[in-house]
């Protein structure tokens, strides 16, 4: 099935996720039946190779769906956008870059069965961020160490969004027994070894289900990524889309969500003939269009030029704008709105809770800014800081 059609896809499931958007919020429980419909339809294996069963989507076609996918439920597309984070790095990594830093021929055979298996309903998850350090990989306390059959990874994750319902969770862990100690990723399947603790009670995106998950596995050498151990700095340098962009897609779907249902409440209220409202909505919807412009650019250089420094810089941009537009527009509405949407159960009230998550998520706006202030002061916004970016 040709990309271009998964959006159509999800753009006829938006109305039944949106339905059931306001139960899995109220009980921050895991959105099962989105994730069902979007299994049957092999929306899972959007980011696979054509050749292996998916839709062989690129970066842009990914953002499209991801944003069409949250106008439905942010949280929904959320935890879709940490799997599509993972096929999507997988299908993406170029095998020459691969090759010239060493990866074995077996890392590639791995690397097809993960993809496969996602095409046939497989769902990943992302364990990167901890307690006390987020998702600064650099400060990963999580740790393997080499045995005769693989690897033993010890730790604990947090933020891990789909916990307890993925196949497999893609895991960052440092090597304690090096000298320099290298972060390496690994894709651990759910099951012994692997075990959720319930703790996510948060203020938005509740039904992400992003509880804490504690390692302590053994797994074997194919399930580290690449073969090739210390990869997670260089693909978070060389392909920061995956770490950074990604979720601005998600946002900007969130923020549309905020015009869509604000039109639909204020029309019904009868505010829309105020002055004051209009003027809201219409600076509402610039802000929002524009998001989506600087999405759409960003998502189209990564599909066209990845890697490029100027592509790069157009990722950090669009977490930046996404991530503050969407709570700086959901607010606005809101308050055009007025009380009666801030109660529970209105959809604007989730929505607002669930925009406000967007500057927070990594990389944060703060963060963002940052790097984005460094590269037009003319420096190396990877290097010139004082404390390392990841």
């Amino acid at each position: 099935m040709p990309a271009a059609s998964a959006q159509e896809v999800v753009r006829d499931l938006v109305p039944r996720i949106a339905a059931r958007a306001e139960h899995y919020d109220a009980g921050g429980t895991f959105p099962a039946e989105d994730f069902a419909d979007l299994r049957d339809r092999g929306l899972l294996g959007l980011m696979v190779p054509r050749e292996l069963g998916g839709f062989g989507a690129s970066f842009a076609d990914y953002a499209a769906v991801a944003s069409e996918l949250a106008t439905g439920a942010g949280a929904t597309a959320l935890i879709f956008n940490m799997h599509a984070s993972v096929t999507g790095a997988l299908a993406h990594t170029p095998d020459d870059l691969l090759q010239q830093l060493g990866a074995p021929e077996s890392c590639f055979d791995a690397r097809d069965r993960l993809l496969s298996d996602a095409a046939d309903g497989a769902l990943y998850a992302v364990a990167m961020s901890e307690r006390g350090s987020g998702s600064r990989l650099s400060r990963t306390t999580t740790g393997y160490r080499r045995g005769d059959r693989g690897f033993r990874i010890t730790g604990r994750k947090a933020f891990v969004s789909g916990a307890g319902h993925a196949d497999a969770y893609l895991v960052t862990a440092k090597d304690v027994d090096g000298t320099e100690p290298k972060v390496s990723y690994f894709l651990v399947p759910a099951g012994e070894g692997v075990q959720v603790e319930p703790t996510w009670d948060s203020l938005g995106m509740r039904a992400t289900g992003s509880h804490d998950v504690h390692f302590d596995v053994a797994v074997g050498p194919d399930a580290l990524l690449g073969g090739l151990e210390g990869l997670t700095l260089l693909v978070a340098q060389v392909m920061p889309q995956w770490l950074v962009a990604s979720y601005a897609a998600v946002y900007v779907g969130v923020a549309r969500s905020a015009l869509r249902v604000g039109s639909a409440h204020l029309r019904e209220r009868g505010l829309h003939g105020l002055p004051a409202v209009r003027n809201r909505m219409g600076r509402a919807d610039a802000a929002v269009a524009a998001a989506e412009a600087v999405v759409q650019e960003a998502a189209r250089r990564v599909a066209q030029q990845p890697g490029e420094p100027e592509t790069n810089r157009w990722v950090w941009r669009a977490k930046l704008v996404a991530g503050d537009t969407a709570a700086q527009v959901a607010s606005s509405v809101l308050e055009a709105a007025g009380t009666s949407a801030t109660r529970r159960g209105h959809p604007l009230e989730r929505i607002y809770r669930d925009a406000r998550c967007g500057a927070l998520q990594p990389a944060t706006s703060d963060v963002c800014a940052d790097w984005l202030g460094v590269a037009a002061l003319g420096g190396d916004p990877d290097r010139d800081t004082e404390a390392p970016r990841w």
